[in-house]
C-alpha cells in the first residue's frame, strides 16, 4: 500500500464500488466524488452514501482510510444531453452505432472536475470504473481516451495526476472476482445489496445479481458476469461471510 492519496469517481453502481475497494486496498487516504447530472437513474446517488457507510464498517482498516465524499451538480450535462440516460428515450442502438445511453462528454467532464478537486485537494490519484470490455461501447471509455485525457490534465493543471482504470481490460465475470479477491464474500454481499447499475433506476426487483430492472443493457451485462462468476465458486451461501 502506497502513502499516497487517491480520489474515486464513485457513482453508486458496481464498478465504481469495486474500483473504491480498489483504491482502499492500496492508498493511505481515498476520497470520492460523484455527479448528479439529471441521470435517469440517479437512484443510485442515494446507494453512495449508504455503501459508503457500510463498506466503512465492514472491511477491518478501511474507515481510518476513507475520507470526504464530493458530489457536484452537473445538471447543465443532462441540460444539453438528449439521450436515454438524461431522459424518457427508449434504449436502443441509434445510426451511428451507439448506444441511445450514450451522454456525449460525459467521462471527459467527470475526469476534469474531479481533477480540479483533486488539484485543491492535493490529491494526485484519480480512479475510474471505465471498461472496454464488457461495455457499451462508449468512445469516452476507451483506453486510448483517457490516456489521452490524462495528458491533457496534467498539461492544464502543471500536475502530475495519474488515471487509474483498474477493470479497463476485464469483463463483469472478472468484476464480480476482483471484488471477491479484494474484500471477500462481505464485498460481494454488500456490491449486490447497495450499489445500483440499472439503467432504468428500478429497486422493486431483487435479483441474485441485485436490484434492477433485469432487461437493460446495463442489467444484462451485471446479470451475466454474476452467473459466469457464480459458476466459477466453490458452493458457499451468500451472506455466510468469509475474508
Amino acid at each position: 500500500m502506497t502513502d499516497e492519496k487517491a480520489l474515486v469517481l464513485f457513482s453508486g453502481g458496481q464498478d465504481s464500488a469495486t474500483c473504491l475497494a480498489w483504491a482502499l486496498d492500496r492508498f493511505a487516504h481515498v476520497e470520492t466524488i460523484g455527479f448528479d447530472y439529471g441521470q435517469r437513474h440517479r437512484v443510485e446517488l442515494d446507494c453512495r452514501a449508504r455503501f459508503r457507510d457500510r463498506l466503512t464498517g465492514g472491511i477491518a482498516g478501511w474507515g481510518a482510510r476513507l475520507g470526504d465524499d464530493h458530489r457536484l451538480d452537473l445538471s447543465v450535462l443532462g441540460a444539453v444531453s438528449d439521450t436515454a440516460l438524461t431522459g424518457e428515450a427508449e434504449i436502443r442502438y441509434q445510426e451511428n452505432g451507439l448506444p441511445s445511453t450514450f451522454v456525449p462528454g460525459r467521462n471527459l467532464l467527470f475526469f476534469t472536475f474531479a481533477s480540479a478537486v483533486a488539484y485543491r485537494r492535493g490529491i494526485r490519484h484519480l480512479v475510474g470504473g471505465m471498461c472496454e470490455t464488457d461495455y457499451s461501447g462508449y468512445p469516452d471509455c476507451r483506453d486510448d481516451t483517457l490516456k489521452s485525457l490524462q495528458v491533457t490534465l496534467n498539461l492544464g493543471m502543471d500536475q502530475r495526476f495519474v488515471v487509474h482504470t483498474p477493470l479497463m481490460w476485464i469483463d463483469k465475470a472478472a468484476t464480480w472476482e476482483m471484488a471477491d479477491r479484494i474484500g471477500g464474500r462481505p464485498l460481494v454481499d454488500l456490491i449486490v445489496e447497495d450499489t445500483h447499475t440499472c439503467y432504468l433506476g428500478d429497486r422493486t426487483a431483487r435479483h441474485d445479481w441485485g436490484y434492477g430492472c433485469g432487461t437493460c443493457p446495463a442489467c444484462e451485462l451485471r446479470s451475466a458476469g454474476w452467473s459466469r462468476y457464480r459458476s466459477s465458486q466453490p458452493a458457499v451461501p451468500l451472506g455466510a461471510g468469509r475474508r
